[in-house]
């Protein structure tokens, strides 16, 4: 799995866990929902940290939190 894909798992499981919809993750973190739409699709192939920290803010957690995940061990390598 590469990195897009894995934070886009990311912010889907948590949006799952805290009981939330995508338009209201974008809303909790002043984001516009297209913003955050187009991090869960192909529009968007590199997430920026400024975006991932917002929506941790909107989500209550810590960017350390974010990247606590299984997701995120065995990437694959982003250098052809």
């Amino acid at each position: 799995m590469n990195i897009k894909k894995a934070v886009e798992k990311r912010i889907i499981e948590l949006c799952d866990s805290k009981g939330i919809a995508i338009n209201t993750l974008a809303n909790n973190s002043g984001i516009p929902p297209s913003t955050v739409y187009s991090m869960l699709n192909e529009k968007s192939q590199n997430p920026g940290v400024v975006s991932i920290k917002k929506l941790c803010d909107g989500l209550d957690i810590s960017i350390r939190e974010f990247f606590d995940s299984d997701l995120f061990d065995n990437l694959e390598q982003e250098i052809k």
